[in-house]
């Protein structure tokens, strides 16, 4: 039996350099800042840091009233909340973090929104805190900080729980808007949108959507938005909730120095359309090996429009109805691919203030060893084509994905890892389909005797739980 391990990364190290000109570089610990601030959150488990986050909401409620549905404003009165708001991030933080190499349009936009439009205030290469601190106040812009999670430890601990509940990308950006200033037009998005209020205040107007639950960002003109459907004064330790669709706009009231806050962003391309271009290729693939009526030709010169009929129509129609009613029944096998992979390579590692992830805990696992996986809700189970090129009829095997070597750097930032380390991270374990069963064990359960895993040989059981612990997937009880 074969089992494939990924090779040894070879991740590019990109230095960022510092801007001299500002100030020192800080201490390398500087750059992940962990706050001392007690957390009124709860991170014993995803759902109870969601709960937590829109208390006094109950969890429940918030999805079948609000979720995709409407707009929530959650008011707090509670100091702990808002101190704790406060510190994960704030506008004094920045001139540390522009010692970091941050970069224009990369990490940082200035912007400003005048007579409605738009106005970007970027310079080119490397933020100076002295130049970004000058269009603050002098030009009244706003400054948007991209992925934050990437510097504050906070706030990679709060995403990826969130990430977990979800099961999606979880992005975020910090909003600094001066007194009596806007920094975007009204518009919608295509995410579902969490605000935190951390610094000062900031009036929200909200309007009913042109598209509901959009698929995609768009400005929309004065003329078009009508009256607003809430209007919101937010205040530090508030939370306002929205779905994507929703038209927006907010500014900083006359008498507020500054207003900060954080955007929590979900469920970008999740919808059941999302999912549907997912499956259905590989649907249709196996549908089409064991149905011999979708392997005949399709007409002559359909291609060239002369065959478009109502007979073809119907023909299509036909095997799509035989599709879904085997889906339905379960007699078809739904497999989502591109997506889960998408979500497994691109989401933050599990939260830890220790760099030994990727070391393997405990010793070697043994027959008799009872046994349990790490990080479950970092781990995906597929069952795909084999990725091998042969001649032979192609092979169905199982995957063991794993965010585990994620890097945290790069988190939502859109850059892609070069073609090896790509490879690796996408591809975990590979694994013959004789194995699913055993994987579903360990999944589904607490803890397994190795000797219980239903493989039929010792050596099966054994190589199984190797290569497992060799990833710092299992560790031994």
């Amino acid at each position: 039996m074969l089992i494939k391990m990924p090779k040894k990364s070879k991740a590019k190290i990109v230095k960022r350099q510092s801007n001299v000109e500002d100030e020192q570089l800080p201490s390398k610990q500087s750059r992940v800042e962990h706050s001392d601030t007690p957390s009124p959150l709860c991170f014993d488990s995803p759902a109870s840091l969601f709960q937590s986050l829109i208390q006094p909401m109950d969890t429940e409620q918030f999805f079948r009233e609000y979720w995709e549905k409407k707009p929530l404003h959650l008011q707090r009165s509670d100091p702990r909340t808002a101190s704790y708001y406060q510190s994960l991030f704030q506008l004094s933080n920045l001139q540390s973090l522009c010692s970091q190499g941050l970069e224009y349009y990369r990490d940082i936009n200035v912007v400003r929104c005048i007579n409605g439009k738009k106005k970007v205030l970027n310079k080119e290469g490397q933020v100076k805190n002295s130049v970004l601190n000058k269009n603050f106040v002098q030009n009244k812009a706003t400054i948007q900080f991209h992925q934050p999670q990437r510097f504050k430890d906070e706030l990679w601990r709060i995403q990826e729980k969130l990430e977990c509940f979800f099961g999606g990308l979880v992005g975020s950006n910090i909003y600094i808007t001066p007194q009596e200033s806007q920094g975007l037009p009204a518009h919608y998005d295509d995410v579902e949108v969490f605000i935190l209020q951390l610094e000062g205040e900031k009036r929200w107007l909200l309007y009913n959507p042109t598209v509901p639950l959009a698929t995609e960002y768009s400005v929309e003109s004065e003329e078009r938005i009508g009256s607003p459907t809430h209007d919101i004064i937010l205040k530090a330790g508030d939370l306002l909730y929205f779905p994507r669709g929703t038209i927006h706009q907010a500014s900083t009231t006359a008498g507020v120095d500054h207003s900060t806050h954080l955007t929590l962003s979900t469920y970008q391309r999740m919808s059941w359309g999302d999912l549907l271009l997912d499956i259905f290729p590989s649907l249709l693939s196996d549908r089409s090996r064991t149905e011999v009526s979708l392997r005949e030709g399709m007409p002559r010169s359909l291609l060239l429009g002369s065959g478009e009929g109502p007979d073809s129509r119907r023909r299509l129609a036909t095997a799509l109805r035989s599709l879904a009613d085997e889906m339905e029944t379960g007699m078809q096998e739904v497999r989502s691919t591109h997506m889960k992979r998408d979500f497994i390579m691109n989401r933050l590692p599990p939260y830890s203030q220790q760099q030994q992830l990727l070391t393997p805990s405990g010793r070697i696992p043994a027959l008799e060893d009872m046994v349990c996986l790490r990080f479950k809700e970092h781990i995906l189970i597929t069952v795909e084509p084999s990725q091998e090129r042969t001649d032979e009829a192609m092979e169905l095997v199982v995957f063991v994905l794993h965010s585990l070597k994620n890097p945290r750097v790069s988190h939502m930032m859109g850059e892609t890892c070069d073609e090896e380390v790509e490879q690796d991270i996408s591809r975990g374990l590979q694994f013959p389909l004789s194995h699913l069963q055993a994987l579903r064990q360990l999944q589904q359960v607490g803890q397994l005797a190795v000797d219980q895993l239903q493989l039929p040989t010792r050596e099966d059981k054994l190589s199984l739980v190797l290569a497992l612990w060799s990833e710092s997937l299992l560790v031994v009880l």
